[in-house]
């Protein structure tokens, strides 16, 4: 079946402030025909680490691009793809198309696609709540983890400030992501902030910005609760790889509270590095994180 949707202009893309990374693009992954992936892909492709950056909503992976110079300035590989829906990827119209399952699939396939393996985890957001159910299909796929202001989602609510978000995005469907952006990350500056919101120039193009906070399982009976409990048992019992925690300390939606709760459930995750001034979209203080990390597992 084929599956409608809209991509947005390369033009779109031009001259964004701090981005200067070549596009790449995966086409007619299985089940996902028709559709086209975009990732970055920087660093050597025989590098002994892969650095696997997964960002959240509303963002693509423009969210990465202080972190990224970090990691490949050490010999490290880095891939950071945008789901469908998403920065450069084509984004399905209706919708009912975004599901937990469509987007994880997606992922898997993905990483099959570039035979990726032994792989540093870095996420945040959907990021982390796509991300860190991996191990439940993959559970030689990771072998370290970065992760920043996200959770593991087993049917019940994150939290109020979570609550207050998907209430703020169902009545405003088409809420300003630059706007958002700079609430969330002042130091933004406003071009900074009109390049998160670059891939989506209109209502058709935001249906994945619209979805993904209804598409969080916060009750049992929601997809993905039974998903995140076997993950959430995975990272308590199985993990056996190095952790690396960075909270944004002012986050209302995913914040510090969540973020130990996490930090408890991680098996040997080491005390978190708190960012004081950092809100939810914590990779805005990026580079100081990815040194931290580098340095914690040198």
């Amino acid at each position: 079946m084929t599956i409608k949707a809209v991509r947005t202009p390369d033009a779109a893309f031009e001259n964004l402030p701090g981005y200067d990374f070549a596009p790449h693009y995966v086409e007619n992954l299985k089940g996902y025909e028709g559709l086209r992936m975009h990732y970055l892909d920087e660093g050597p492709k025989d590098a002994e680490h892969t650095f696997l950056c997964l960002h959240g909503q509303p963002t693509w992976c423009y969210l990465y691009r202080k972190m990224i110079p970090i990691f490949v300035a050490e010999g490290h590989r880095v891939v950071a793809p945008d789901y469908f829906g998403f920065g450069r990827s084509d984004k399905p119209v209706d919708d009912e198309t975004y599901t937990i399952a469509f987007h994880r699939n997606a992922l898997l396939r993905f990483i099959d696609h570039l035979d990726l393996h032994d792989v540093t985890l870095v996420c945040q957001d959907w990021g982390g709540l796509l991300g860190l159910t991996l191990p439940v299909d993959k559970p030689d796929l990771i072998a370290r983890l970065l992760v920043m202001n996200t959770a593991i989602s087993t049917g019940a609510p994150p939290g109020e400030g979570f609550l207050a978000w998907k209430a703020y995005a169902a009545a405003n469907p088409n809420f300003d992501i630059a706007k958002l952006m700079k609430r969330s990350a002042p130091e933004l500056s406003d071009d900074e902030a009109a390049a998160y919101a670059a891939p989506f120039p209109g209502s058709s193009f935001r249906a994945g910005t619209r979805r993904f906070p209804e598409m969080v399982p916060i009750s049992p009976d929601m997809e993905g609760a039974d998903l995140g409990k076997q993950a959430a048992k995975w990272w308590r019992e199985e993990w056996q790889g190095q952790s690396f925690m960075a909270i944004g300390m002012q986050d209302p939606v995913l914040g510090p509270d969540i973020m130990r709760s996490l930090n408890k459930l991680i098996k040997n995750c080491p005390a978190p590095l708190e960012i004081a001034d950092a809100g939810h979209f914590v990779q805005e203080q990026g580079e100081g994180i990815a040194k931290a990390a580098l340095s914690a597992w040198s």
